[in-house]
């Protein structure tokens, strides 16, 4: 199969679809590669690595895209990228369409592109092995980010993290008890921050009262809630439906009730958001300020990190790859049951997608 690996053209989107580690497995197994020049730059990756791992480059985005049998990315595809498509072809990335322009959806199911969506492979026991990685990153980060937004040169009311000795830590609610939830939870805690974690599932709050005992916890009732919003410095929104649009969980009255100055990170953005005043930021631009609380809204919280981000999501993501280009589609999910829940459209037909009204 002819793979071909284009360079990522959203604004701060550093990370590559494959490592050229990734890129020597399949040429081993007898698949041609082909790289756009410069293409892991960003991720700190050379041609010249890409060549030694036996990949061709080419210097042309349409030459990538029109190569291509299967098609590896990273972000959704501009619309450019997708008039570049070529049709009957297959693209993979973490594609986020749930929450995408309709006109997207229907330039795929017209070229009849099988589309695969990284963030919706799904193990039996409902855990999501190619986007954990990427969770596990943003998650992490979260602690820094808030950190600096507090701060009152980036417009914050000029609160540490962690307080210090007579005066108390900062109060920091996190919506969702996921794997985001989870690794959030650890960087703030480990700032020394006072965390709660909100979640409708009663098996999550006990994970967290198992493993991270000095969070506390509370079910996610709209009474909660409230009272989260009305104390929080920082608020995290968490909230993932794979397939699915996020659900809008903060109403702007619960924004407008928050202390001024305080700081949203919505981790849910690339699923549209779980807070109403949310709206998608960049890491040139990543904050404004709505309602007086300060927005952080950035879709792709890792891709500032993209050489680790590049090799974690790639380490979860490459058995799928080579099934794919060695099995076709339908080999890889009868060999991978864990794969069918990732198609979004395949061949002119939309499945596994739920279009959820913004």
């Amino acid at each position: 199969m002819n793979v071909g690996i284009p360079k990522e053209r959203r604004p701060f989107e550093n990370r590559v679809g494959l490592s050229p580690a990734g890129v020597q497995i399949l040429c081993q197994n007898g698949h041609d590669v082909y790289i756009e020049h410069e293409a892991g730059q960003g991720a700190g990756f050379t041609d010249q690595e890409y060549e030694r791992a036996g990949a061709r480059v080419v210097y042309s985005a349409e030459e990538a895209y029109g190569r291509a049998d299967l098609l590896l990315k990273v972000a959704r595809p501009l619309d450019e990228e997708i008039d570049w498509l070529r049709a009957d072809s297959i693209i993979a990335g973490l594609l986020h369409l749930a929450s995408a322009n309709q006109s997207k959806i229907d330039v795929l199911l017209e070229k009849k592109i099988t589309s695969i969506a990284y963030e919706q492979i799904e193990m039996p026991d409902g855990t999501l092995p190619v986007l954990r990685p990427l969770s596990q990153i943003g998650g992490a980060m979260c602690a820094e980010v808030a950190s600096r937004l507090l701060q009152n040169n980036y417009g914050g009311k000029g609160i540490l993290l962690g307080g210090v000795p007579s005066v108390p830590p900062a109060e920091v609610a996190i919506l969702g008890g996921g794997v985001f939830g989870t690794y959030a939870a650890r960087s703030f805690l480990g700032a020394g921050a006072h965390v709660t974690v909100l979640d409708n599932d009663l098996e999550a709050l006990q994970h967290f009262a198992r493993h991270i005992p000095t969070a506390v916890t509370m079910m996610a009732t709209e009474r909660n809630l409230e009272l989260v919003c009305s104390y929080s410095d920082v608020l995290v929104g968490a909230v993932l439906l794979p397939g699915q649009r996020a659900p809008i969980l903060v109403t702007r009255e619960l924004v407008r009730s928050m202390k001024p100055r305080s700081v949203i990170i919505d981790a849910s953005i690339d699923e549209g958001g779980c807070v109403e005043t949310s709206r998608p930021t960049t890491h040139e631009l990543p904050s404004y300020l709505e309602e007086g609380v300060i927005h952080y809204c950035v879709p792709n919280m890792p891709g500032v990190v993209a050489r680790t981000a590049t090799h974690a999501f790639v380490n979860a993501a490459i058995a799928y790859i080579l099934d794919i280009a060695d099995l076709g589609v339908e080999g890889a999910i009868k060999k991978n049951p864990s794969l069918e829940r990732a198609i979004n459209t395949l061949a002119g037909e939309m499945v596994h997608l739920s279009r959820l009204t913004k």
